[in-house]
């Protein structure tokens, strides 16, 4: 039977991707495991490898087209196997949708997983929304909100960010006299930041205003790649919709360097103190299964596998490559892949895999002499830890004061999966981890 290839999907938001280039023309022989084409997706350009051997057949997408998730773009048939013919061939296989039932009427209503949280946020019936397509998107709850607030006038719920409310509140601003330059003229906080100054401005006196020529200022936009354009959507949508709280710990280090310089001698294989950190952290998800789980459509999901995620700064903007089953991983098996991960994350070419299954994420911005940090929660996860720098103070032991090597733990979680205790709780045991080390390695 012929081996639909399709366009896959690296997240749950994701709904289509571009075909950069087939590296096998139709007709070509392929081996199951070789690169077959490379596409962009949000996060990233991947390559994709044949799933099974055979000759590459029924290509129907080009590069630069954009195809939806999941549609089938091509086939791969065993030897002597024939291509169907074009009407038995797999239509477009629709993404991953979520099947809403409206309780009063038991009408079905197809949704993508972005559309339902969307009208969650707006409080839309989505029985009321209209599909231009065969299943309610984004963009269909979006238009059906600004058409509700148009019909209701400055009555209606106006289109914001709850940050942007917060500092409308603080500023004695009316959002409705605010332009909005989010979708659909949804008010963001820089908006209302905007809208400060401006009145700031109009309230100081006229001579101090008329004394200061005007004169042109010289700007130059930044061109943005389309993963940074990514990312900042995402983190906006994560600032503005998750609620955020975060935790704070200071920890000592030094049984934790004691380790590593053991560990260095030891082991043939570079063993980083990043490698140590994600292994302790990994430890201490499987012992806080919330801290692991994710929140999906409205409900807490617990993940069974502990996935930890390094975030990784390149060119263009930001990936997490994942380290999969972190926890069941010796030193060495996990710094061997975790070098590999990050350094095809460096260099443009992440594996499909490299960047799916996340279950929570470090960021450790340690060497770049920072001290503590807040990070935003990498959706749909429940938490990110944030790691600052080792760096020499005096602290308190056994009442006196002594040089000790510390270092800052923030842990950034979504209050809708993990609440104050357990977070301070996954916290306490990865401070214990850090230092009692041999507990976990040994």
């Amino acid at each position: 039977m012929p081996k639909e290839i399709i366009m896959p999907a690296l997240g749950m938001a994701q709904e289509t991707g571009i075909l950069i280039e087939w590296f096998k023309a139709e007709g070509d022989t392929v081996t199951q495991g070789e690169p077959l084409m490379e596409i962009e997706t949000d996060k990233a350009a991947v390559e994709i490898e044949a799933p099974v051997s055979g000759v590459l057949a029924h290509v129907t997408a080009q590069p630069g087209d954009k195809v939806p998730v999941g549609q089938t773009i091509a086939l791969i048939l065993a030897p002597g196997e024939s291509a169907p013919q074009p009407a038995a061939v797999s239509e477009a296989a629709p993404a991953p949708v979520t099947e809403v039932v409206d309780k009063a009427d038991k009408t079905e209503v197809l949704a993508s997983p972005l559309a339902k949280r969307v009208a969650a946020e707006h409080q839309v019936d989505l029985a009321q929304v209209k599909a231009a397509g065969s299943r309610i998107q984004k963009e269909d709850v979006l238009a059906y909100v600004a058409a509700q607030q148009k019909e209701k006038g400055t009555n209606g719920r106006l289109l914001a960010s709850p940050k942007a409310r917060r500092l409308a509140r603080e500023q004695h601003l009316e959002l409705a006299a605010i332009a909005g330059s989010g979708p659909d003229g949804a008010v963001l906080a820089a908006d209302v930041l905007t809208a400060a100054e401006s009145v700031q401005m109009e309230m100081a006196e006229p001579a101090a205003v008329a004394s200061a020529p005007a004169s042109p200022i010289e700007t130059q936009t930044v061109p943005m790649s389309r993963m940074w354009q990514v990312m900042a959507e995402r983190l906006t949508e994560s600032w503005t919709t998750v609620p955020h709280f975060y935790l704070e710990r200071e920890v000592n280090a030094g049984q934790l360097l004691a380790w590593w310089e053991k560990v260095k001698q030891r082991v043939e294989d570079k063993i980083t103190l990043t490698d140590l950190l994600v292994k302790l952290v990994a430890a201490a998800l499987r012992k806080h299964p919330r801290a692991n789980a994710a929140w999906q459509d409205g409900a807490i999901v617990l993940n069974s596998e502990v996935n930890v995620g390094l975030a990784v700064a390149v060119e263009d903007g930001l990936l997490v490559p994942v380290i999969h089953q972190t926890d069941t991983l010796g030193l060495g098996a996990l710094a061997e892949r975790r070098q590999a991960v990050v350094d095809r994350a460096r260099a443009g070419k992440p594996a499909l895999a490299d960047l799916q299954g996340g279950t929570f994420t470090v960021s450790n911005l340690g060497m770049f002499g920072i001290d503590s940090f807040k990070a935003i929660v990498n959706p749909p996860q429940a938490a990110i830890l944030a790691v600052g720098r080792i760096a020499d103070k005096v602290v308190p032991v056994n009442g006196q004061p002594t040089v000790q090597p510390m270092m800052t733990l923030t842990l950034s979680c979504d209050h809708r999966v993990v609440d104050g205790a357990r977070g301070a709780q996954f916290l306490q045991t990865v401070a214990s981890f850090i230092e009692e080390p041999l507990a976990v390695l040994d």
